[in-house]
């Protein structure tokens, strides 16, 4: 027994965390490949190694995947300082680390070190993809003002497809039910930011980040938008780049007339904090949204004028109307905040409506034993209960919102 225990211990050895063991960059210089500031690794690996993200069978696991910064042209290489059959005769298979990656990244990619720096040589001859939608500034304490771009491309630009296909991979290491879409649909728009930089006296371009929206049709005439994957990749991330690209594909949709409106499918609760601050940004200045006129409610007016200048949907609207609403809501004021309160927890109280409602229903057509487990699901305290502790979460996210839009006024 104790000769199997040294044995699985032996064994637990040759297991590596595969969030660990990736090791990404994005390379404009090329010593930026033995920089190890430049690295960054995956959120998630459950989709290629399984829900524990662990491999087996190697000590000292490193799964290179090196993309130049522009072109996303991609090194994979496997390094590991031991392997489980080379010690051990019956320790068991190692995965198959390389097949699991290679059924990830699509073909064209190289394993040899100098090859890529000869592919590194050519990112002076990449340029984004599409249509030049909006260029804006962010200020750098070491670099100064660094100027990026927002392009809308398709899939008819020449080179696009297999550009995209590069760049989706970036997705299942940071979105966790990420899956690949099927880009030949026309329907698809894709936009894209792009850092312009300097390098040997060349302007070239650096991948930032990307959205995918899907258009769908809305009967009679009209479509609407879904945005499906959004990712600004590590190295750019807490710049504002996410609110830039989302306000530019809003503003971009608002110049359709053919829009309904614009929404998002199965959004993460980052991305809906993060369009909360962009449709606020849009509607603070529209008439229906004055300060004089939120303490009313919630009108029809806003819901109206946010459909029709902005595409914004009543849902949305709403919440933009209770964030400016708690800007212009002086909290300290009993009365003006417990009418707040009342406000938001009447939207909020919705689900809990539609309970009572449903165990009215049950009363008609549920046994008495039956019914009593569905009572307690229900019990009116915990509801009181938890509509507070919503209340309490979502004004806590509406105040981070005004501190940011106080920030950048």
């Amino acid at each position: 027994m104790a000769g199997v225990n040294t044995m699985e211990k032996k064994l637990a050895e040759y297991k590596c965390d595969t969030n660990e063991a990736i090791c990404l960059k994005l390379v404009r210089f090329p010593e930026d490949m033995e920089d190890e500031s430049t690295t960054f690794h995956p959120e998630y690996s459950h989709q290629t190694f399984g829900d524990d993200e662990v491999a087996f069978g190697y000590k000292g696991l490193q799964i290179q995947l090196f993309h130049t910064a522009g072109n996303l042209s991609t090194l994979f290489k496997v390094k590991y300082s031991s392997k489980v059959t080379e010690v051990f005769d019956c320790g068991g298979e190692p995965d198959d680390v390389e097949g699991k990656i290679r059924e990830i990244i699509p073909p064209g990619f190289t394993c040899n070190s100098d090859d890529f720096v000869s592919l590194l040589e050519k990112e002076a001859n990449f340029n984004p993809f599409g249509t030049l939608l909006h260029t804006y500034t962010v200020h750098s304490e070491e670099a100064g003002d660094l100027t990026y771009q927002i392009h809308k491309a398709d899939i008819s630009c020449p080179g696009f497809q297999e550009y995209h296909e590069r760049l989706q991979t970036f997705l299942m290491w940071f979105i966790e039910t990420a899956s690949f879409i099927d880009a030949d649909d026309d329907r698809w728009d894709f936009f894209l930011v792009f850092e312009k930089y300097n390098k040997d006296g060349e302007t070239l371009y650096a991948t930032v980040g990307y959205m995918t929206v899907y258009n769908y049709y809305v009967y009679p005439d009209k479509t609407r938008p879904r945005v499906s994957q959004m990712l600004i990749l590590p190295p750019f991330q807490g710049e504002g780049h996410g609110a830039q690209l989302l306000e530019a594909v809003h503003r971009f949709y608002c110049s359709l007339p053919k829009v309904q409106d614009i929404t998002a499918e199965d959004p993460s609760e980052n991305y809906v904090k993060l369009r909360d601050y962009v449709l606020v940004k849009l509607c603070q200045d529209l008439p229906s949204f004055a300060a004089d006129k939120l303490h009313l409610g919630f009108s029809a007016d806003m819901a109206r004028e946010a459909q029709d200048k902005l595409k914004i949907n009543k849902k949305h609207a709403r919440r933009v109307y209770e964030i400016l609403r708690l800007r212009a809501t002086d909290m300290s004021d009993e009365d003006k905040a417990r009418d707040y309160r009342l406000e938001v927890k009447k939207r909020l109280f919705g689900p809990y409506r539609k309970n009572q409602r449903e165990l009215a229903k049950m009363k008609k057509c549920l046994r008495p034993e039956e019914l009593v487990s569905h009572i307690g699901q229900m019990d009116t305290q915990t509801q009181h209960e938890e509509l507070e502790k919503s209340y309490q979460v979502v004004v806590e996210d509406y105040r981070r919102i005004i501190e940011r839009l106080a920030m950048q006024a």
